[in-house]
């Protein structure tokens, strides 16, 4: 069992998770998994969903500045429980202990895009922008990122510019990634017979494993220590919760939309 087995609940997380079933309920029935089912569409699938991970590691930053001090010199910043929380979380994102070595979540996917053959030219060229000083809407733009892609990569950085911490937190813990069990088995089945997914599989076989044994009971017991017994900030969790769902569901129809074209 792991130490943040959360083992409790909240009236806060219970009527949370009743304003958000009906949206997350879209997200994980979605049928993008069904079309899942080739070496070409999965390709296509992290080809766009990159963006998705890559600004997923914006908003922990994000969150991470405001719960911790990043700052010189250093002073005692927000509460001690979710400091331990968002950087644990951080650790295993920014540099996880896989393949022998120290890679960071986003890093590995891109690999995995490499080894399957995907066009990796507008991730990287997005992220040697970005290194040279672009704002990320600049970068979207220079870069030619897919338009389903920038607008949820757009949805996600006004959250981060615009929401309070509370606000932030929950779309981290019930707004990101849902990939369920049927996909990865999918994706497995497709690497039995081509190859070439190797590295996509480890990282989804990770992501799995992290998600449901350390962060989704970490980032529950961050919402709740954030929201409190505050009615008014649960109101505003959810529905920003709601918002990243929609703007989830929206790209899982756009690369739906372009694996069927392709």
């Amino acid at each position: 069992m792991s130490r943040y087995d959360w083992g409790q609940t909240h009236p806060g997380i219970t009527r949370l998770e009743e304003a958000v079933s009906e949206a997350r309920d879209a997200v994980v029935t979605h049928p993008l998994y069904a079309a899942l089912d080739n070496h070409e569409a999965i390709v296509t699938f992290m080809e766009h969903h990159v963006f998705a991970v890559w600004d997923f590691m914006s908003l922990l930053k994000s969150l991470q500045r405001h719960l911790t001090s990043v700052n010189v010199p250093w002073i005692p910043s927000g509460p001690t429980g979710s400091r331990r929380l968002i950087n644990d979380i951080v650790l295993v994102e920014e540099s996880d202990e896989l393949q022998g070595g120290f890679i960071s979540h986003f890093e590995l996917y891109v690999g995995g895009m490499d080894q399957a053959g995907a066009d990796t030219t507008v991730i990287n060229h997005l992220i040697k922008m970005l290194g040279e000083g672009s704002t990320v809407e600049q970068a979207l733009v220079g870069a030619d990122v897919n338009p389903v892609s920038a607008d949820f990569v757009r949805t996600t950085f006004r959250f981060i510019d615009t929401l309070p911490i509370h606000c932030q937190a929950a779309a981290f813990a019930f707004g990101r990634e849902d990939l369920i069990p049927d996909m990865f088995q999918q994706v497995i089945k497709v690497n039995q017979e081509g190859g070439k997914l190797d590295t996509f599989v480890d990282y989804l076989a990770r992501h799995i494993e992290v998600d449901g044994e350390f962060h989704t009971p970490m980032a529950m017991q961050m919402v709740t220590d954030l929201c409190g017994d505050d009615d008014e900030k649960w109101a505003q969790a959810a529905q920003t919760v709601n918002a990243a769902l929609a703007a989830r569901q929206k790209l899982w129809t756009g690369i739906l939309a372009a694996i069927n074209a392709s």
